[in-house]
């Protein structure tokens, strides 16, 4: 019988050791943490989990008693281990007699019958048995563990045993859960005669110019109105160039400004217009003074929306902390982009839940003007647990 025992510092590497080494069949008969090492109890951050998996062991069946009497019975006729099991006779010329067997078999099926007793009593950090394929599906997706256990449970006490013995309707629950979770804003409201003028604000490499073009293309083109663009982002010469691009091919005014009272001239000089979308030069969360100038910029302009531009394939952590350093200029609003460059979304979920700025847009790849999409709650909750993707161009 092939019992395996991996250990990692992550579940998601864990359970991509099983499935490197015993393929997709793998059983997942035990999961637990690490805590006994004193070496890695004295280091910070550092754990390690541990998986017990075979592609031997039926566990659902839980030995019932035909397979026992089938046990018996080989045991009783001197087969079903043979001189090549790894529990025959040490010696390889002479078999191991019946009674040996009989007590190797004892052996092996007290140990399979204590594995599925664990798995059958989950206690702390344990998974139920049927909502573990769940917990594995959490982890690919780039939920962070914690967070995947969190939802394993609430999946548990608001869904019926008959649904969660359903993979398929597991997920749909799970789905209208995060659903529920997500604040959607709409998509920007420009009025035909009126200015409404928004920045586009984030760190540095998001996809701001790009974004702003797709906006400006949709509303110029699709919704006919009268667009124009300012971008600040003189730091970077290539993304003054990019846009300039951009706005000679949809044909809309253009200013690049590098003072508070050239942003406000600008402005002012775009008043007679529909909209006015303003791209901003990309600032480190961490660097207070940058984050404060570009505060500056945005009063002189008096925007009426400021929407927070991230990328879906940065960590949790990174996007939960820029979302809130980035709070203090006045964002309204979510933008994420590069949703098709991302291996999971599971990341999403901590900031949309916890900054609870209204999702705005999300876009799926390059092309201009199309590949980005209005925020919508049920996409982006079936995006995250990997039941529809993004599109690839």
């Amino acid at each position: 019988m092939d019992i395996r025992t991996y250990r990692a510092t992550t579940m998601q590497e864990a359970l991509s050791q099983v499935r490197r080494d015993l393929g997709e069949q793998a059983v997942i008969l035990h999961t637990r943490e690490l805590t006994g090492n004193r070496l890695l109890r004295w280091i910070p951050g550092i754990k390690q989990v541990e998986v017990t998996a075979s592609v031997e062991v039926n566990v659902p069946s839980r030995l019932p008693a035909p397979m026992q009497e089938a046990i018996s019975q080989e045991t009783s006729n001197g087969q079903g281990l043979g001189c090549d099991s790894p529990f025959s006779s040490s010696s390889g010329d002479n078999p191991a007699s019946p009674g040996e067997l009989s007590q190797q078999l004892s052996e092996l099926q007290s140990l399979v019958e204590t594995l599925c007793q664990r798995s059958r009593t989950p206690s702390g950090n344990e998974i139920p048995e049927q909502l573990f394929q769940l917990f594995a599906d959490l982890i690919e997706s780039d939920f962070e563990e914690t967070l995947a256990r969190e939802l394993v449970e609430w999946v548990r006490t608001e869904a019926s045993g008959e649904v969660l013995n359903d993979p398929d309707q597991v997920k749909e629950v799970l789905a209208g859960l995060l659903e529920e979770e997500i604040q959607i804003g709409g998509p920007i409201r420009g009025t035909s005669g009126k200015c409404h003028t928004v920045a586009l604000v984030g760190p540095t490499g998001v996809g701001k110019t790009t974004t702003i073009a797709k906006l400006a293309a949709q509303f110029r083109l699709r919704e006919q109105l009268r667009v124009g663009l300012i971008t600040v982002d003189t730091y970077r010469i290539a993304a003054v160039e990019q846009l300039r691009t951009y706005a000679d091919i949809i044909d809309l005014p253009m200013k690049v400004v590098a003072t508070p009272r050239e942003m406000r001239e600008a402005v002012q000089s775009f008043s007679h217009l529909d909209l006015v979308l303003m791209d901003t030069a990309g600032r480190s969360p961490r660097d207070e003074v940058k984050i404060q100038e570009l505060k500056v910029f945005l009063s002189e302009a008096d925007v009426d929306e400021v929407l927070l531009v991230l990328s879906g394939v940065a960590s949790a952590g990174s996007l939960q902390r820029t979302a809130e350093r980035f709070g203090s200029v006045g964002t309204d609003g979510l933008i994420v982009t590069k949703l098709d460059e991302a291996t999971g979304l599971g990341n999403l979920f901590p900031l949309v839940r916890q900054s609870r700025l209204p999702l705005r847009y999300v876009t799926t790849g390059q092309r201009v003007p199309d590949d980005i999409e209005t925020g919508n709650a049920r996409r982006l909750s079936r995006l995250m647990l990997g039941m529809e993707h993004a599109s690839f161009g």
